[in-house]
């Protein structure tokens, strides 16, 4: 049986526009529901429910803004986007703060239409998935760490309820600070594995001398000081999950015996000679990109391939802005409860100016300023003047062409290079940025280079 498709609800005073979005959204596959004011708008709302709405701004018995707060309580989630013959800053800015989910002004194309429903309907669709996965996660594993209903966070829920059942190795990527314990964290609680251990091994922060007793633990006399043997992390883990955290700073000697041990699913202490099996799930994490790694012979593609059974990439924060307003407010919870003050509130302006911010630090850097602002600001509402400086001068900073009297092909030449060299020379997050596949930044680079010589 296959799913009906979304119902749209369509509401417009003016008959040739009423009928004409019903006829155009028709061909497009949508059931469709009209009115000609907001008095009847609400009893079809009121009598079966609807995916989305379009609603004029101005109609003799209720204004679109009036219909919008009246459906928001008959339908709660039901997103709607207004339309008007009347744009102005003011009555944009009126129907945002109102709760609509997107403003187009009149005449409008029909493309734009279609496009706007599209988009509005797949981010129902998205907030949807993200509350039934987060609401399983939650229910099932009593999982709440992480926060967000962007696209990708919803991708990686599903990943995440996916691999419950499963015990394969998982290889989480990201930037520092995008969260890659917490998914570890996830990953355990989801799994059969939950009531066992969950141990972290820093791998940047156990120096080589000290890596090997730590993972795999030692016999009495293994060297000086071993007065006892000694369980390594491994075997304290057993039954349980462990996170190898930054696994690409492993020297190589050290990568070679964590391949041994994953093929063998057994260890040796140091100073042993007994092979001790151990039954633990292993999750690894990075802040590097291991694939370069292997092709400049700095990480064994033997253990990569080992490790990469399953990964998960954490986006950064500036990549799901979206995100920002929802994590801003778990950690303002979170600080209340533990300082055992009331709960503040962000300005709206504090939530733009949060928003407009790259975060090169990520969540971990979002939470600290949060903390700090919490613990400033004497006010209930947080201003943007309780947050650091440099998140204003970031976004009172205009980006600036380096000479004038530049061509359109030296301003495309200068912003690519640019954006390559914001990204770290990383080919594929520059093409990312840049909204192009990496096959076509090759071939502009290649272009550059050729022109360069000549």
């Amino acid at each position: 049986m296959t799913a009906a498709s979304p119902l749209l609800l369509i509401v417009d005073d003016d008959q040739v526009a009423r009928e004409l979005l019903a006829e155009t959204l028709g061909r497009e596959g949508y059931r469709v529901r009209v009115a000609g004011g907001g008095a009847e708008a609400l009893g079809l709302a009121g009598a079966e429910p609807f995916d989305m709405a379009l609603v004029d701004l101005r109609m003799p018995d209720l204004d679109g803004l009036a219909v919008l707060k009246q459906l928001a309580m008959i339908q709660p989630d039901l997103p709607v986007v207004i339309l008007t013959a009347f744009a102005t800053i003011e009555t944009a800015i009126a129907a945002v703060n109102a709760g609509a989910f997107d403003y187009l002004s009149k005449p409008f194309r029909m493309e734009e239409i279609k496009l706007v429903v599209r988009r509005t309907l797949d981010a129902r669709r998205l907030a949807r998935e993200n509350l039934q996965y987060r609401q399983e996660l939650g229910a099932r594993y009593g999982f709440e760490g992480l926060i967000g209903q962007s696209h990708q966070m919803v991708e990686i829920y599903k990943l995440i309820a996916r691999m419950a059942a499963l015990d394969t190795t998982v290889l989480i990527e990201g930037e520092t600070g995008t969260g890659k314990e917490l998914v570890a964290r996830a990953i355990h609680g989801a799994s059969g594995r939950a009531a066992r251990p969950f141990v972290v091994v820093d791998c940047a922060a156990l120096p080589e001398t000290l890596f090997e007793s730590e993972l795999f633990g030692h016999e009495r006399g293994a060297f000086t000081g071993a007065f006892a043997a000694r369980r390594g992390l491994l075997e304290t883990s057993a039954g349980g999950t462990c996170f190898l955290d930054e696994i690409g700073e492993l020297t190589a000697p050290l990568q070679a015996k964590l391949l041994r041990t994953l093929q063998e699913r057994s260890i040796r202490r140091v100073g042993g000679n007994d092979e001790i099996p151990f039954d633990v799930r292993v999750v690894v994490a990075t802040n590097r990109d291991l694939r370069k790694l292997v092709a400049d012979g700095g990480f064994r593609d033997d253990l990569y391939y080992r490790l990469n059974v399953v990964t998960i990439t954490m986006p950064p924060l500036r990549e799901r802005a979206s995100d920002i307003p929802l994590l801003a407010q778990h950690f303002l919870e979170v600080f209340a409860r533990r300082s055992g003050r009331a709960i503040k509130r962000l300005a709206p302006e504090s939530v733009a100016l949060l928003t407009g911010y790259r975060w090169p630090g990520n969540v971990r850097e979002l939470e600290h300023v949060i903390e700090r602002a919490t613990a400033l600001s004497a006010s209930e509402t947080l201003l943007p003047d309780d947050f650091p400086p440099h998140l204003r001068e970031e976004r009172d900073r205009a980006p600036r062409l380096p000479a004038d009297g530049m061509t359109l092909e030296d301003v495309k030449r200068w912003y690519v290079n640019k954006v390559l060299e914001e990204s770290g020379g990383n080919k594929l997050r520059a093409a990312e940025l840049l909204g192009i596949d990496r096959r076509t930044l090759y071939r502009i680079l290649e272009r550059q280079a050729t022109e360069d010589e000549s």
